[in-house]
């Protein structure tokens, strides 16, 4: 029997780029969007959902109970990027972006585990980021919100393995996709102090975006995830240097890996 997947957030970037992957291999895919009327040439279904509205999440994981009277795989991979000196995000960005990145994929899995527990079978992929391992300049919410989904995961794997659910976190580094576009990034003021370093740092971050890796990578590592008997609870993708800076982290006094971030970042 092919297995039924829902991916949040896959009209576009990775989250289509793995449904195309899953559903070329025979899985039946069920994507999300907040405007699925609004995108053409999805090659799996796309279903209305807002992770920040209960009810649009209950409904779209209702529908495909519906229709397929189970669900093997929830990947979690809706989120919004967020960039800007702590000191001058609003606050409503703040909040957009935990309720986006945190709350959103915990209401996901809420929403999902009775069925899970029921069928006595179930994985859940949560995307994070090689960010949430690590506090970076101008991006701390970010990496913030990633990190509270990293810790959830572990969390959520030891509460669910009874029941005969895995959780997993996949950590992506840069990829090429839309991510830049869709973000929210404090604008750079005339008057900010952080305006130069601030704007050395978004360019940096573009720049990043635009050369990184080819979004199959985690199409593919997802897949594998899938069809492993025993999958790991962590698990990075990425450039090398992206990968080995979270060892670095946890090797080098905290001064020193403080020192090679801002040396990185040219603060």
């Amino acid at each position: 029997m092919s297995k039924v997947v829902l991916i949040t957030g896959g009209s576009s970037g990775i989250g289509k780029c793995m449904g195309e992957f899953l559903t070329g291999r025979g899985y039946r895919v069920y994507g999300t969007s907040r405007n699925p009327d609004k995108v053409s040439g999805s090659v799996f279904p796309l279903l209305k959902m807002d992770v920040r509205d209960k009810a649009t999440v209950e409904e779209a994981v209702n529908s495909i109970i519906t229709i397929e009277s189970r669900l093997d795989v929830l990947i979690n991979n809706a989120g919004v990027g967020i960039t800007g000196p702590l000191e001058e995000i609003p606050d409503d960005e703040l909040l957009n972006n935990f309720e986006t990145n945190v709350f959103g994929p915990m209401r996901v899995i809420k929403s999902v585990l009775p069925h899970m527990r029921e069928q006595k079978d179930g994985l859940i992929i949560n995307i994070t980021s090689i960010a949430g391992y690590m506090g970076l300049p101008y991006r701390g919410v970010y990496s913030a919100s990633k990190g509270a989904l990293e810790l959830i995961t572990e969390t959520l794997s030891m509460e669910v393995k009874g029941f005969g659910i895995r959780a997993v976190n996949v950590a992506p580094g840069d990829f090429a996709t839309n991510i830049a576009a869709g973000r929210y990034h404090a604008p750079l003021k005339e008057v900010s102090p952080y305006r130069e370093t601030y704007g050395k740092a978004l360019k940096m971050m573009d720049e990043h975006v635009e050369a990184g890796s080819d979004p199959e990578q985690m199409a593919r590592a997802v897949y594998a995830i899938i069809n492993s008997k025993s999958p790991k609870i962590h698990y990075r993708v990425g450039a090398f240097a992206q990968k080995f800076s979270i060892v670095l982290k946890r090797t080098l006094p905290d001064k020193v890996y403080e020192r090679l971030l801002m040396n990185h970042y040219k603060l």
